[in-house]
């Protein structure tokens, strides 16, 4: 596994959520495009959560702690028990760039951590290795949604006009 690599795709992931979520305004942060899909400021605090209670937090349990429980997590239940549509953009994007800062120190400090370290989750083992990889492709995966998301804003802010030119999405 190419660790330097994963960890500059955390650090870079960390600048493209930045880059994607800073000139949103609240209102438009808030926004839905349907009552199915989340909005930014739900997205951005998805990865906070994630970023200070599943991936790091259960990482670190594959690599040190194989006999502890994993912690509960809630992702989806999340989203409305902790009202993330209703805070403040700003913050929320501070509060996870602050988690993901800590979380590259945490990676920077492993030594020789052994990817093949594995644990008997709920749904079947899981290595180390394994964990780290799907922590930066849940990167990927929320930011295709953010891009989705600001898709949507501008079809939204062009109306009545069309972006069919623009092509296939």
């Amino acid at each position: 596994m190419e660790m330097l690599f994963l960890i500059r795709e955390l650090t870079d992931n960390a600048q493209r959520i930045q880059d994607l979520v800073r000139s949103v305004s609240q209102e438009d942060a808030m926004w839905k495009s349907d009552p199915d899909t989340w909005s930014i400021l739900e997205v951005i605090n998805h990865l906070y959560d994630e970023e200070r209670e599943d991936f790091r937090v259960r990482l670190e349990i594959i690599l040190y702690h194989t006999d502890r429980p994993w912690p509960g997590i809630d992702p989806k239940g999340w989203v409305m028990s902790r009202n993330y549509n209703a805070r403040d953009l700003e913050e929320s994007l501070d509060n996870f760039l602050e988690e993901r800062k800590t979380s590259l120190e945490w990676l920077g400090g492993l030594v020789k951590p052994d990817w093949d370290s594995n644990y008997e989750a709920q749904f079947g083992l899981i290595t180390a290795g394994d964990m780290f990889a799907s922590w930066v492709s849940h990167d990927h995966l929320h930011l295709r949604q953010l891009v989705e998301l600001h898709r949507s804003l501008t079809v939204r802010a062009a109306e009545p006009y069309r972006v069919d030119y623009a092509g296939e999405w």
